[in-house]
């Protein structure tokens, strides 16, 4: 298994299925993990990074975590290397830009990757399609139990896993729900999410996580703090309260919208395929919006000719580093724009 094997589709994660599809476009499930007697990263010499990289690498790829695992070493990776997998959600943007020893293990479908020396000495997370928060914590618990066979976790009696961040304190564990949500950004009344997150203590982020924009309307809601809360309690908070509140705000905001404005809702969708068929120039941003209005018309029932695996594959294959690898080169601002015009009319179909 090869990284190039990666850029000719979408991972598992963005196949368009799972229940609840049509706004959750995916569940993670992240866990932090540090080694006993090591320091946090923070205070590691690169002696003691290069060390600690190479004994979770080999500790790993011997656990055979999955049919075939692929380990890319961050530390020699091109940039555009550590860009694609950014921009597939196996790594984050710190790990791509940080410095010395590290590196990044990836299951064959992508559902599994483990982060080596990012913040933590491990960070484990699982991606699935659409709402699988049950299944997704199933399968990291396997792997963290395995892990933590041959790894000693640094773990305190009272207050649980020992993190470099304090919020992550106690089980270590992330929740994350990817969502889509058009209907509350066309309607205006987007900020309901954001009331509900605040009053639920919870984060709402971009399509990237923290620091980054909503673009294309999607937006990541994760828990903030883990400390004095069980893994379950979490889990079963965002699979049964949050989650359902907000999917059920988008679908009273869609048919709101159908409602009492759907020309101009066929109309936007409509512009937005017709642009997507016949430009010839598209910025990253411009396409991610666009998508966004086409998905929404073939959840709507008004396109018809495209299913949303192949809309949520057009998500990720248009962003800037998948296109340089498929084209084998690299390419600048505008040549980019024009790669990415071509490459969506061949895949959707020229006017």
């Amino acid at each position: 298994m090869k990284l190039s094997d990666l850029t000719s589709q979408a991972g598992e994660w963005l196949r368009g299925s799972g229940p609840m599809s049509e706004i959750v476009i995916s569940s993670r499930i992240r866990l932090a993990r540090n080694i006993s007697g090591h320091p946090f990263l923070a205070r590691c010499t690169r002696h003691q990074r290069q060390a600690l990289e190479h004994k979770i690498r080999d500790t790993i790829l011997t656990a055979n975590l999955s049919l075939r695992t692929l380990y890319v070493d961050l530390e020699a990776a091109p940039e555009i290397d550590r860009q694609l997998l950014v921009e597939r959600h196996l790594i984050s943007k710190p790990h791509k830009d940080a410095e010395g020893a590290r590196g990044v293990a990836i299951a064959e479908n992508e559902t599994l990757a483990i982060m080596v020396n990012e913040e933590d000495h491990l960070r484990i997370q699982v991606l699935r399609s659409g709402l699988q928060l049950e299944e997704a914590w199933e399968q990291i618990n396997a792997v963290d139990d395995q892990l933590e066979a041959a790894l000693d976790f640094a773990f305190h009696p009272r207050f649980g896993y020992l993190t470099a961040c304090p919020t992550n304190v106690g089980t270590g564990i992330r929740v994350s729900v990817m969502l889509h949500l058009p209907g509350l950004k066309l309607a205006g009344e987007i900020e309901k999410v954001f009331r509900a997150a605040k009053d639920m203590r919870l984060a709402v982020r971009g399509l990237y996580g923290e620091g980054t924009e909503a673009t294309g309307d999607f937006y990541q809601v994760s828990n903030q703090t883990t400390l004095g809360r069980s893994e379950d309690d979490i889990i079963s908070d965002f699979r049964n309260v949050v989650i359902p509140k907000i999917i059920e705000y988008e679908h009273q905001a869609r048919r709101a919208l159908m409602s009492e404005r759907a020309v101009a809702v066929e109309d936007r969708v409509c512009r937005a395929l017709g642009l997507l068929r016949s430009a010839r120039l598209l910025s990253a941003e411009e396409t991610l919006a666009m998508l966004s209005h086409v998905r929404l018309g073939v959840n709507l029932g008004r396109v018809k000719d495209l299913d949303l695996s192949k809309v949520n594959e057009l998500f990720l294959l248009t962003q800037d580093a998948h296109l340089q690898k498929l084209l084998g080169k690299k390419l600048d601002e505008e040549a980019l724009a024009a790669a990415r015009a071509d490459y969506v009319r061949r895949r959707l179909g020229a006017a």
